[in-house]
């Protein structure tokens, strides 16, 4: 039977192990790091600060404890270097592999350097764990490997064809996770990730995530621009979701559990459309401008997935997952990192 996530992290505090957490100062990294080390871990952080930034890591660790500190090691280096990747690993116990370059427009844009990151990067991972001995490698999936099938929820062995270059790549992470399960018997977990949000996720250029996005523009009183009609929904996920999905899938012990692929989100569709009057209720507490602000609709944007939902029954059974936000809990909880962080400075 798996264990529930709060016996999970009292199992940690009681038996510290080795961690590398790759792409370490992103969103999704440094909340790993934050967590692990809370829980009294050994931590080594890898980046290349590609997309991410050194202030993660410093929230990440603002409350640490010298002891703590002492608990962390950062390695800048890049997952599309081999000898970065042994380097990192040696002495790990398990790996919480995050890096990658995210966004489906950016795929579009540049489909070779998303194939560097995502599937070169990815194989010398599980090189360098696996010879490092490496007891399990928990990656980051994608709801994007679901592509154009059109059944709903999205249920773990049901996909259709890739949209995106970035789709592609994340499949493939797949494939050879399960061909080194079974050829080399090493132990891995793939997280499906469904949009997940939460603070520390970047707002700016032109592959930002959407909530943090159009936050920013409504503070700084900019165009928001929805694509298509707002009707195209999402399962939009918290952070704090995503960080127990991974902790659960390191500890998990039944074999039926390991070498799978999971859903990771809450199993609720929201739609553009109710998105934006969410963040313009909630942002309008602080800026009372917001409230007469509207969006501006423009084309359906190429590669898009029309209709996003998981189910998470399987993650569910197997992890003991239970999602401990709902989107609107997140949004809420999230608003005032990013009304701080966002506002601008008077």
């Amino acid at each position: 039977m798996p264990i529930r996530y709060e016996d999970a992290r009292e199992a940690l505090r009681g038996r510290p192990r080795r961690w590398l957490v790759t792409g370490a100062a992103g969103f999704i990294g440094s909340h790993l790091v934050e967590a692990l080390l809370g829980l009294g871990q050994t931590v080594t952080g890898l980046d290349n600060f590609a997309t991410g930034y050194a202030r993660n890591l410093d929230e990440a660790r603002a409350g640490e404890l010298d002891g703590a500190r002492r608990a962390f090691t950062f390695i800048e280096g890049d997952i599309r270097s081999l000898s970065d990747c042994r380097r990192a690993c040696v002495g790990a116990d398990v790996v919480l592999h995050q890096a990658a370059l995210g966004s489906v427009p950016r795929s579009l844009d540049d489909p070779l350097a998303t194939h560097d990151a995502n599937a070169t990067g990815f194989v010398n991972m599980l090189v360098a764990a696996r010879d490092a001995g490496v007891r399990r490698f928990v990656y980051a999936a994608s709801s994007s490997t679901y592509g154009d099938h059109p059944g709903l929820p999205k249920v773990e062995d049901e996909i259709g064809r890739p949209l995106s270059p970035y789709a592609v790549t994340k499949y493939a992470n797949e494939l050879y996770a399960d061909v080194f399960g079974r050829c080399y018997g090493f132990e891995t977990v793939g997280l499906r990730y469904f949009n997940i949000f939460g603070p520390r996720q970047d707002p700016e250029g032109a592959y930002a995530a959407v909530i943090p996005q159009w936050i920013g523009q409504l503070i700084g009183r900019k165009p928001v621009y929805i694509n298509g009609d707002g009707e195209t929904s999402r399962d939009f996920c918290y952070v704090a979701n995503a960080v127990q999905a991974n902790i659960l899938a390191s500890l998990v012990e039944d074999p039926a559990a390991v070498n799978q692929v999971y859903n990771v989100a809450v199993g609720e569709r929201t739609t553009l459309n109710e998105l934006f009057e969410l963040q313009r209720k909630l942002l309008a507490g602080y800026f009372p401008w917001v409230a007469a602000c509207r969006p501006s609709y423009r084309e359906f944007r190429e590669g898009d997935v029309r209709h996003s939902q998981a189910d998470i029954s399987k993650a569910q059974r197997l992890l003991a997952y239970a999602p401990s936000h709902r989107m609107r809990d997140g949004l809420e909880e999230a608003m005032g990192w990013y009304v701080r962080s966002l506002a601008p400075v008077p």
